[in-house]
């Protein structure tokens, strides 16, 4: 009984997040919070453009309060609407520009180099977005574009790397957009350190012997990561 209670909470969950992303279709909306108490059920959401959001005098959050309510049969529901500071690091606003740029007919390959370095020079410590479809061509396939330092299992992985993901419609079908990014929030994102340089080619003339014979210090010296691009699937044959 506790496993259906926990799954049916959930799905009010999902079904909660969609509605109000629907209801606030024109505004781009980041990450969304649903807060559960027993007076009240607070609705964060994170925007770029609040104002869209809230209306003239907030008649739309309070349009929205009343639909809620009548939906989903909850009791106080309140909509706490908070700007987003920094829209280059925040997953979902970026997919979500993904896909509108992609809908328009840009080139993926520009797009996907284009971003990774802005959301690099924005701080973030690494980035992936992968773009699952027919990107290019009748066939599906799936193209990544990766950049720095990412975990991608254990705790590090829950608590430092954000997570976005949104949906293209070209003419040709649905491309899937998922963005992970990757920021300093624990003790071991702090200590990693990048090369601001590394997007850069690399020089072809190589090192002199004599520095690098030079012996390492025994001091703690943190790893440095280079920013990578990595595309997969194969090309599409004729």
């Amino acid at each position: 009984m506790k496993e259906r209670l926990f799954i049916q909470k959930s799905k009010e969950h999902v079904k909660l997040e969609e509605f109000v992303r629907r209801q606030f279709a024109q505004a781009k909306c980041g990450s969304i919070e649903v807060q559960y108490t027993p007076v009240v059920t607070r609705i964060i959401l994170h925007t770029t453009t609040p104002g869209l959001i809230i209306g003239s005098g907030g008649e739309r959050i309070k349009e929205t309060v009343e639909l809620i309510k009548k939906e989903f049969k909850i009791e106080n529901p309140q909509i706490d609407v908070q700007r987003i500071e920094n829209p280059d690091i925040d997953p979902t606003i970026i997919a979500q520009t993904l896909a509108t740029a992609i809908e328009s007919g840009v080139n993926f390959k520009k797009l996907g180099n284009f971003y990774l370095q802005r959301i690099m020079e924005a701080g973030a410590i690494g980035c992936e977005i992968v773009l699952s479809g027919k990107v290019s061509g009748q066939r599906s396939r799936r193209e990544r574009f990766v950049a720095g330092y990412l975990k991608k299992c254990g705790e590090p992985a829950k608590r430092d790397v954000d997570k976005g993901f949104a949906v293209a419609n070209p003419k040709l079908g649905n491309i899937g957009i998922t963005v992970k990014i990757m920021l300093r929030r624990t003790e071991l994102s702090m200590n990693i350190q990048k090369k601001p340089d590394a997007l850069k080619e690399e020089k072809k003339e190589a090192a002199p012997k004599e520095e690098s014979a030079q012996p390492a210090e025994a001091e703690n010296v943190q790893p440095e990561t280079e920013y990578v691009t990595e595309q997969e699937g194969a090309e599409e044959t004729s």
